[in-house]
């Protein structure tokens, strides 16, 4: 059985310089957003396209990279997992 279950690939470009945070424990964690493009077909044959945002968290060497390479409007790809956040 495949030990990923939970794996998500996104590409798309940074919404805002990422927020670099550094931890008590030397660690440094980045947050920002991606905008990512699609779209479909509607009832009436007309093409939508959409737009979505998801927030983005990276710890350790990864938020070391993102906050290196990755600024407002650069094209990235993520690879991670899909998490939510309960209100």
């Amino acid at each position: 059985m495949n030990a990923i279950r939970n794996k998500v690939q996104l590409i798309g470009r940074v919404g805002q310089d990422p927020e670099i945070l550094n931890l008590e424990t030397g660690n440094k964690l980045a947050k920002f957003s991606i905008a990512t493009n699609g779209g479909y077909t509607n009832a009436k044959s007309e093409k939508v396209e959409t737009t979505d945002c998801p927030n983005i968290v990276a710890w350790g060497k990864n938020a070391e990279s993102i906050e290196k390479y990755a600024k407002k409007g650069k094209e990235i790809a993520v690879v991670g997992k899909l998490t939510t956040t309960p209100w």
